[in-house]
């Protein structure tokens, strides 16, 4: 009997060290949901062929950092309720951009203009100056607005603004050759933060082409 009871002891002991145990393991914090990562994806695919190869059909650019506001020179993906408050910027929680909206903006521009002349960085065109004595123009842009804009609960755009400014450096200084506000505003499929990556990407792609073809006219 001794035996027997030294048996159902220890039964009820690891009975209760096992109750103990799952309700630490519930007792612990879930771990966090990572946010998902957005960029503009991989682009256009132009085949070699079809791709221009003259990069000297236009002077070449210097391509300066955007300038924008500090909202925007983060990774937040950004969303405005246009219908209850226009003038509020929220943040989605579990979703970011993997490089802020600035950076991304340039890379995109950069591939588009680099089809066409050469494509240069601020540093770059400061040597070029000091060893041929040429003076690049330089395109200068304020990434003013970059968001999922809502106008309904079931109806949203990805809104990009920018005003870019071009150039010409000189002995006396700089002269503006040329400056211009671009609008675009794309429709999202989906009204998440999915959807607004993608409206975003496209109001993107088109506001760089349209930049493009301001620069062609004003060269």
């Amino acid at each position: 009997r001794a035996q027997h009871r030294l048996v159902l002891a220890l039964r009820n002991t690891m009975v209760t060290v096992s109750v103990a145990l799952l309700a630490a393991c519930s007792a612990l914090p879930e771990r966090p949901t990572r946010p998902t990562l957005y960029d503009f994806g991989p682009g256009a695919t132009v085949p070699p062929s079809a791709a221009p190869t003259n990069t000297a059909s236009f002077a070449p650019l210097v391509l300066a950092d955007f300038e924008t506001t500090a909202a925007l020179d983060g990774t937040a993906m950004l969303y405005r309720l246009g219908y209850t408050d226009a003038h509020q910027l929220r943040t989605y929680a579990l979703a970011r951009w993997s490089a802020p909206p600035p950076q991304l903006l340039r890379q995109r521009l950069r591939e588009t203009l680099g089809q066409r002349r050469v494509v240069l960085n601020v540093n770059d065109a400061a040597a070029l100056a000091r060893v041929a004595g040429v003076s690049p123009h330089v395109l200068r842009l304020d990434l003013e607005e970059f968001a999922h804009v809502f106008d309904a609960p079931t109806q949203s755009s990805g809104v990009v603004r920018v005003r870019a400014t071009l150039l010409e450096s000189g002995a006396g200084g700089e002269r503006v050759l040329g400056q211009r506000g671009f609008a675009v505003k794309r429709p999202a499929m989906t009204h998440d933060a999915s959807g607004g990556a993608r409206a975003l990407t496209e109001a993107s792609d088109a506001l760089v082409e349209e930049i493009a073809q301001w620069l062609r006219q004003t060269r």
